[in-house]
């Protein structure tokens, strides 16, 4: 199975999983799986669909909140949100690398409140850096 890294108790990023892996990802505790990579981005990956009919018949749930070169939009984040707010246990996020997962779910939380020190510390425990991603994170987390 591919390398998982756990951001905290309720979310582990990771980079692409295959549909094989779904069983042991069951087996681990997950009760839902999202897909923050978009299908057709590298040759060979696993279609979301494929995914998606593994992650069910293994009884997890499926998202899907795809992340392109343009970025992050707010209905991403507050799907992101949605989708860690109803899950019944830890939720994987995966992408091509999990940068896209860990950095998405620091925006969600730092919108629904978390403290953008507090995202960052989070994320580089896990090994990632969202120094780049400061200013939004600010911006998230300041009242309108």
């Amino acid at each position: 199975m591919t390398i998982l890294r756990t951001i905290d108790a309720t979310l582990s990023v990771a980079p692409q999983i295959d549909p094989d892996d779904m069983a042991e990802i069951a087996a681990s505790g997950f009760t839902a799986i999202v897909n923050n990579r978009p299908d057709g981005e590298d040759f060979g990956q696993p279609t979301g669909d494929e995914v998606a009919a593994a992650a069910h018949a293994a009884g997890l749930s499926y998202t899907a909140i795809p992340i392109t070169h343009t970025g992050f939009s707010h209905p991403q984040i507050d799907a992101m949100a949605a989708v860690l707010a109803v899950a019944k246990g830890p939720v994987l996020a995966y992408c091509r690398s999990g940068t896209r997962s860990c950095n998405l779910w620091a925006l969600a939380a730092v919108k629904a409140g978390a403290h953008p020190d507090a995202a960052m510390a989070k994320a580089a425990a896990a090994g990632y850096d969202l120094t780049g991603l400061r200013p939004l994170l600010d911006a998230l987390s300041s009242p309108a």
